[in-house]
């Protein structure tokens, strides 16, 4: 698995020049690269360095990270464990050969991607500083990365919609209790809403940004 395109804005050459993050932006299933781009200026972050990636695989009319799944884009057990550990080392391959090492790197990313934004962080901590997951969920099994989030407890969002019903409860409390042990967690469940993303969640990003030094502060 190999990531070969992805949309890009990254001005920043060093840490020193450009300590501020860059967001790495992973779309959900059927999707692409356009998708999330438009929703840093709604997080406080429009001027920030970015990579949205383009999963590898095709779908319909867009791409999907897993090839095989239960249901909805959604593999489970194993070979949720399998297909998400491969498409990270992809992500990480991309990173790797992208990126500055010494920049900082804030992932992003909706329903597959959310999976995908907080497993990075499982992956290798040290390199991921934080992660906002969009309606993601957890991929079972351990991973080598897991004993050392547990004493750098990063930061991480996990935004999902009440009647969301992709994914089993189990599924969606599986994530939290991880993130309660692993990091340090910010979990908003939003009233009514199903498998999307809605405003109030994005003005929770952006303190979520805002208070752990990932962006500057917004002038009211």
């Amino acid at each position: 698995m190999k990531i070969t395109k992805a949309l890009t804005r990254l001005n920043g050459s060093d840490s020193s020049h450009f300590p501020d993050p860059v967001f790495v932006l992973l779309h959900g299933w059927g999707s692409n690269e356009y998708d999330l781009p438009d929703l840093l200026r709604y997080c406080g972050a429009g001027s920030a360095d970015f990579a949205s990636l383009q999963a590898p695989i095709a779908y319909g009319m867009g791409y999907t990270w897993f090839g095989d799944w239960a249901h909805e884009g959604v593999p489970e057990g194993e070979s949720l464990t399998r297909q998400a550990y491969d498409a990270a080392a992809a992500i990480d391959e991309w990173v790797k050969a992208n990126i500055p090492a010494d920049r900082r790197v804030v992932t992003l990313g909706f329903s597959q991607g959310g999976l995908l934004a907080a497993h990075m962080l499982r992956f290798d901590p040290a390199r991921y500083a934080a992660a906002v997951s969009f309606s993601g969920w957890l991929a079972p099994g351990v991973m080598d990365g897991d004993k050392a989030l547990e004493a750098s407890q990063p930061p991480v969002f996990y935004g999902h919609g009440s009647i969301d019903d992709i994914f089993p409860d189990a599924d969606v409390a599986a994530m939290s209790a991880f993130w309660r042990a692993h990091g340090t967690l910010s979990e908003h469940i939003y009233p009514g809403m199903a498998h999307s993303i809605n405003m109030d969640e994005l003005r929770d990003v952006q303190r979520f940004l805002e208070s752990n030094d990932l962006i500057r502060p917004q002038i009211p």
